[in-house]
This record gives structure tokens, sequence and C-alpha cells, in this order.
């Protein structure tokens, strides 16, 4: 059972001013261990490390989206809108505060390296005997498998899923305007206030009135310039690369037999692939940094180099590439290994394509995938079509991938061997 707080409880938050608290559910669930683990672990991962402002957390993004969450119930409460079913306010909200906290630390590089998905942990946590299960339960005893059909999109009503995951979500518009915010740039900007008061539930879909349609498409040009200036930016993908190789070469170092001078049960859990849970709510960033500054004085010498230039941050320089000539790339890779560089951890070709984030597309299936769903407009006739078939702006940049390849390497090591390197792969390197 929920029940009101006796006093409303009020975060002071940089992007939204304020966040407020009304249900004791919500602010049980904030102050759960779990919960407050995600203070820290970086929403950005290792973006600080490009742009020294962004130190902010997936506990503050979780909460923003719990407000923008909260804001649009509200909105659709307070006009009387018949589509929202208000019974399932509680729902959503604790879907919305949830959504992120199965996230591990540094997330997504852990993920490639470990082939683990932190919407698996998230429902774990839920699921299994945590602190969030117990509070969960108190609301009714299939409450933690509703909030989980929420954030896996398989709960019966989709708007109520469409909130939290859909392309015009209270997670992106959060993020957005958040990780503007901490790197300290403006075009990820965009009229927040606009947006939820345009948005309207109709037939288990939440649609914009068409009235709204600039407000959205000022909304998708913050999205498409952040990935680009942001997301994508090749030094942060330079810090992602070495930090996926300190990965790698623990986990292949653990599985040949070395042994370590460090090696605490939740690290070497999470190298032979059989953690749990309890185990996994002791990861975070402190925990794997500390690891790192142990493994930095490693016997083995390239996971001591990797470590060492992780947190010292002598990332990898990069070139980038026109296309790809496979020729050159093994002449490259030859001669990494003649002057005693190891071309399995030293050189890298990177593509944009493989972050976890993506542009606006118009269809709900990609590649025969199921996406998140499309931004939908109304007109005044309460007709339906998706956003794209009406403004030229989005057309143009639906579904674009630009970007650049690049070859990252250890330049002061290619450069101190440049005598050794043929002409042809100094005039790559412009060495």
């Amino acid at each position: 059972m929920n029940r009101q707080l006796s006093e409303e409880k009020v975060f002071k938050d940089p992007v939204h001013k304020y966040i407020y608290v009304q249900d004791q559910t919500i602010w049980d669930l904030i102050n759960t261990k779990e919960f407050q683990r995600l203070r820290r672990i970086r929403q950005l991962g290792t973006s600080y490390l490009t742009f020294h402002g962004a130190e902010h957390s997936r506990f503050s993004h979780s909460l923003g989206v719990y407000e923008i969450t909260r804001k649009i119930i509200s909105q659709f409460e307070r006009n009387g809108f018949p589509g929202w079913p208000q019974e399932e306010r509680l729902l959503a909200l604790c879907a919305a505060l949830l959504h992120d906290v199965g996230h591990g630390p540094f997330s997504h590089s852990l993920e490639q390296v470990f082939d683990t998905h932190h919407e698996q942990w998230t429902c774990s946590i839920l699921l299994e005997d945590t602190e969030v299960n117990r509070i969960l339960r108190n609301v009714a005893d299939d409450f933690p498998e509703h909030v989980t059909a929420v954030i896996n999109k398989t709960y019966p009503n989709p708007i109520v899923s469409g909130l939290i995951s859909s392309q015009l979500d209270a997670d992106r518009m959060d993020y957005l305007l958040r990780d503007a915010y901490f790197t300290g740039v403006n075009y990820g900007n965009f009229d927040l206030e606009r947006i939820l008061r345009v948005l309207r539930p109709i037939n288990g879909r939440i649609v914009v009135k068409e009235s709204g349609m600039h407000a959205v498409e000022h909304y998708l040009m913050s999205r498409y310039q952040m990935y680009w200036q942001i997301y994508f930016h090749p030094v942060t993908r330079s810090s992602e690369i070495i930090l996926r190789q300190i990965f790698r070469r623990a986990k292949e170092l653990y599985e040949g037999g070395y042994t370590f001078g460090w090696m605490p049960e939740p690290l070497k859990r999470l190298l032979d692939g059989t953690i749990g849970v309890k185990q996994y709510l002791k990861l975070d960033e402190a925990y794997l940094q500390t690891a790192f500054i142990e493994w930095s004085e490693e016997s083995d010498e390239l996971l001591a180099e990797l470590c060492d230039r992780f947190l010292t941050r002598r990332l990898y320089k990069y070139i980038m590439l026109d296309k790809p000539d496979i020729g050159l790339f093994n002449e490259v890779r030859q001669q990494f290994a003649a002057i005693g560089l190891n071309p399995d951890y030293h050189m890298e070709i990177d593509f944009p394509f493989d972050q976890p984030y993506d542009v606006y597309q118009p269809d709900t299936k990609k590649g025969g995938k199921e996406e998140k769903t499309p931004i939908l407009l109304m007109d005044s006739y309460e007709t339906v079509s998706e956003i794209s078939t009406k403004s030229d702006i989005i057309r143009s940049i639906t579904g674009l991938h630009q970007g650049q390849s690049h070859l990252y390497y250890p330049e002061e090591k290619l450069r101190a061997a440049a005598d050794q390197l043929s002409d042809k792969v100094r005039m790559l390197f412009k060495i």
C-alpha cells in the first residue's frame, strides 16, 4: 500500500530547479542502498576525461526522469485527460525512478566485454531479495513484477511504458538537458516545458499536439547535436577503448591462470561469469578505479600500462580513416608487432555506430528488432501521423548516420620507433 508523505520532500536540482516527492513509496525507494549506489556511478561513463564537468551521476539522472514523469502525469490529471489511467500513477513513477538501477560502473564498456546488460540487472534487483524489492512488495505482492514489465516494455498498457521508453520519453529528455548542463554545451537544450504542455494520452499512446511540432523539432535537433558532439566525441572514444582493453586484458589473464596481486571476490566473480546481485551491487566506479590503481603495479606489463594510461589520462591518439584498407591495416599490425607493440591492444579501429545511442528513427522496427516507438503528431481532427511526414527538418535527419572512423594508437611509442617503420606507415600516422 502506498501513502502520501506527511510533508512533501524536495531535492534542489540544477536542471529542473526542484524535484518533488509526495509518495512514501518513492521516498523509501530513494533511500534504499541499491538506489543510493547510483551516486557512485557517473551518468556519462568516461566523458569526464573529455568534459571535466561531466561528473554527474545516475542518481541525479534517475531523479530527473522521475520528476519529468511526475510533471507529465500531473498535467494529464490536472486536465482530466481520459486516456490516462490514474490508478497507474505510482507504477509509472516507480518505473521512472528505478529504470537505471541496474547500471554498473562504466556501464556500457563493462557490458561490451562481459556480455551483460544493465536492463537484466535492473530486473534482478527489482525481483530478487533486495531493499527495493521489499519496498515494492509493500505496495502489492505482484507490484515488483508490474514495475519490471513497464521497464521491459511488456506491460499490457503501453502508455505507461511510453513515458519511460519511447523516442520522446522522460529518460531522453532528462539526459539531454542534464548532459548538456554538465558538459557545458548549449546545443543540448530545448523547451521542455512546452513539450510537456502539448503531450496527450490518446488510445493507449502518448502523442503530441500538432501545435507543438516546432518544440519537438528543437528537441530532436538538440539530440542530434549531442550525439555527434558529446556522445561520439573521439577523445571519449579513446578513453572507452582503453577501459575496454583493461577489462579484456584482465579477463584474458584470469582465464589463463595468471595470479593477480589484488583480486577481490566481486571482481573475480565478474571475470569468471558467476557474479550475482549481491556481489554486483558492490561494484561502483570507485571500486573499479581502486582495482586500476592496484593493477597499475601488476607484473603483467600490458595490464599495468593500460591501467596507468586510464588513471593518468594518457589516452591513445587517433587518425581519421577515409575508408578501410585491409592490406594497409595488416601491414600496420605487422610493424606494430615488430617494434614491440601488441597490435591487439595498441591499435584499434573504431566506428561510432556501435554506441548505445541512436538518432531518430520513424519506424518501430529496425533490422527486425523492436525499437522505441516513434513520435506521433495529432491534428485538430485527432488524426495521428508520424512526425517526419509533417516536418522537413526532422525528415532531413531521420535515420541519418554520419561520423568518421578512427584508428587509435599510443603516439609516444610509435614516435619512439619511427625509424623502424615503413614510409607508408609513417605517412599514415604523419610521423
